[in-house]
């Protein structure tokens, strides 16, 4: 959640000190990123289609880690489910456990596996990005492909992607 991105910084200490700001639709925004009434990373679209830096963000990590078995934009393929379908139902902890450890599911006609990638740091350090563009699409407030504009990223994105990359 709030705390992994900023770890130094809970939610309501940096609202008190005015560097988070109200949003549109309940959405809180911290440094270019949002988060829901639950505290929870969430996108923000303009009316222009102009998406936030980590939603575009996400679409870059997913597209470069995930869509090779879930398919482009999160549709799904023969290989593993659309992301769009199951995102809502599995919520934002349970994403950040089943993309971190993995996932084997066992019935009577088959078994799926899903690896862990928590040590690749081409995804651990994007999950909530993932999550923020998985959520994004399956709410339909972005089309299929690249968001065409995107804000520009924040310094704190810039700052905590280091640190993340280089394992501090």
């Amino acid at each position: 959640m709030f705390a992994k991105v900023f770890p130094s910084i809970p939610i309501a200490l940096a609202m008190s000190l005015g560097v988070a700001f109200a949003a549109e639709d309940g959405k809180t925004e911290v440094d270019g990123k949002y988060f829901d009434k639950e505290e929870e990373p969430t996108y923000n679209v303009k009316e222009d289609g102009t998406v936030d830096w980590y939603t575009y963000s996400g679409f870059r990590r997913y597209h470069s880690e995930c869509h090779v078995c879930h398919g482009p934009d999160g549709l799904g393929s023969t290989y593993a489910p659309a992301l769009i379908d199951t995102i809502k139902e599995l919520g934002y902890g349970e994403f950040i456990s089943v993309v971190a450890s993995g996932q084997e599911k066992v019935t009577a006609s088959q078994t799926s596996k899903m690896p862990g990638f928590g040590n690749n740091v081409n995804v651990y350090c994007y999950m909530d990005d993932i999550y923020v563009y998985l959520i994004a699409r399956a709410d339909d407030a972005i089309p299929r492909g690249r968001p065409r504009k995107r804000d520009k990223k924040p310094d704190q994105a810039k700052a905590y992607e280091n640190e993340c990359r280089d394992g501090k």
